[in-house]
């Protein structure tokens, strides 16, 4: 395992969830990091800032350069990304966080709603992706992770929400892709995805608060995703990784601490067949 003090971290929509927890995570060990994403201003329904979360990182421990992102715009990505090497230097590790859920079947969902959840989901991935390898293959140890499921085709995974899951999966298939094209270069292209459901905004504001309560802390997908940062990049390339079983190799047994509500069972995630598990 290899500390992250002064690596240059590159992640998208990290202005609050799983985005937030892995910079602070990553901050505990001095690490420079990019916070790309769109929200500059308080929200009445989502929190957090790129600002806000600047100033969580430098009080953990870290360095901060909030960027106003839209992931959609391969301007302003480029633009970032150049900004982020001019300040810091480089770029170690690129996290593809930013993502945008829309489960409507295929009846219901607008083309301008499909065009926004594959632009942010397998576009964004792949430009931000294209974007940072000149600058990871400077890196003594570059990572590319994308928060993404596992690859099945499994029509159950299809049939209520057809879009979404090929966005996903979009995302999928560049780690895929991604981690053979880049194994020479000794880039890491990995894909990591949370066994049950995460307590994040999107479920919150977007499907049930108990179903909140049934979710686990964005903390353990924060932990797994340090785990794999943090391994040499030849030795850990084109995994799908699920967060539990990363930590449980790890020696973590007490999962309890992830729960949203002790007493409360959680829900598995969407992707995760657990008979396969």
């Amino acid at each position: 395992m290899q500390s992250l003090k002064n690596k240059v971290i590159f992640i998208t929509g990290a202005s609050r969830g799983i985005g937030r927890e892995i910079a602070l995570k990553c901050a505990r060990d001095g690490a420079k990091i990019a916070i790309a994403a769109k929200t500059t201003e308080k929200h009445p329904k989502l929190t957090g800032t790129i600002y806000s979360v600047a100033e969580e990182i430098m009080r953990a421990g870290g360095q901060a350069l909030p960027l106003i992102v839209d992931v959609r715009d391969e301007a302003m990505v480029s633009d970032a990304v150049s900004q982020t090497v001019s300040t810091f230097g480089g770029i170690d590790i690129l996290i593809n966080n930013a993502s945008a859920i829309n489960l409507s079947s295929t009846h219901d969902l607008p083309a301008k709603k499909f065009d926004l959840i594959f632009s942010v989901n397998m576009r964004a991935t792949f430009m931000c992706s294209k974007i940072c390898v000149p600058h990871l293959k400077k890196s003594a140890n570059p990572h590319i992770l994308t928060l993404s499921p596992p690859l099945s085709m499994k029509s159950k995974w299809f049939k209520k929400h057809v879009a979404y899951t090929m966005s996903k999966y979009g995302m999928s298939m560049c780690t895929l892709g991604m981690a053979e094209e880049f194994k020479a270069d000794g880039i890491a292209v990995n894909s990591l995805w949370p066994k049950t459901l995460i307590a994040t905004a999107a479920i919150a504001n977007n499907i049930s608060k108990i179903i909140y309560h049934m979710s686990r802390k964005p903390s353990i997908v924060a932990d797994a995703a340090y785990q794999i940062i943090t391994s040499h990049s030849r030795d850990v390339t084109g995994n799908f990784f699920i967060d539990e079983f990363v930590l449980r190799e790890r020696g973590v047994t007490n999962f309890r601490q992830y729960a949203m509500h002790r007493f409360i069972p959680v829900l598995s995630d969407l992707f995760v067949d657990n008979a396969s598990l």
